[in-house]
Order: C-alpha cells, then structure tokens, then sequence
C-alpha cells in the first residue's frame, strides 16, 4: 500500500500538487507579512504540505477546536479561502477533461472544504486507503 501512496503522491505533484501547494504558500507569506495573521499563515503551511502530498494522510477536526477557530475560519474564508477553493475547482476541470486524471479531480474536489475552513482541523497520517472514507 504505501508504495501506491508514493505513486499517486508523485502523480499528484506532477498534475496539480505542487501548483495548488504554491498558492497555499503565497498565502502563507501573505499572512506571515500582515502579522497580525500568523496563526492563517501557518494553517496555510500545514495545508500546503498536505496538498503537496495528500495521499496517505487525512484531516481530522481538533478536539479543542472551539469558538476562536469558527471567527477565524469566516476570516479565512472571506479572504483566502474562496480563492484557494476556486484554484481546486479549476485544477480540477482539466482533470475531468482527461479522463485519466478523474480520480486526481475528485481529489481537488474533496480538498475544497479543508481549503474554505482549515482552522480548527490538523492532519494525520490515514491508515485506510484512499478511497476507503
């Protein structure tokens, strides 16, 4: 199993990974200039990682996730998230497109919600394969 992970993993990189991990770092830096806005910067980092390499891993809300995550997460949103959303959703369509690539589509489609909402959430190492969730 793990050696399937590093093949999809590679595909990923090549296909849409390290793009979509770049937005999530220009967002970072973004953030990290503000000040203010450290703590998005480094949901965006984390993110980015799991972007750049998501199979094998998944994402589990914090236990002691509360009220501050839920304000920062409308923060995010109204600022970064949609945009990051909407780079899954446009990476996505050439996936579709060819055919080949629908299952690293549906992927950036299940990536959206992390991408609108990643405060209050950390990601883990998934012992289940992919598609078993």
């Amino acid at each position: 199993m793990k050696l399937l992970q590093l093949i999809l993993n590679i595909l990923w990189v090549v296909f849409c990974g390290f793009w979509m991990a770049l937005g999530y770092l220009l967002a970072a830096i973004i953030c990290f200039v503000l000040i203010v806005t450290i703590p998005f910067g480094i949901a965006s980092l984390r993110l980015a990682g799991y972007v750049l390499w998501p199979f094998g891993r998944t994402t589990v809300e914090r236990p002691d996730a509360g009220a501050p995550s839920c304000v920062g997460n409308v923060i995010w949103l109204v600022f970064a998230g949609w945009w990051l959303a909407l780079g899954h959703l446009l990476t996505s369509i050439p996936l579709f497109v060819s055919i080949i690539g629908i299952p690293f589509g549906w992927a950036n489609l299940k990536l959206i919600p992390i991408s609108l909402m990643p405060l209050g959430r950390e990601v883990v190492p998934s012992d289940q394969p992919f598609g078993a969730r």
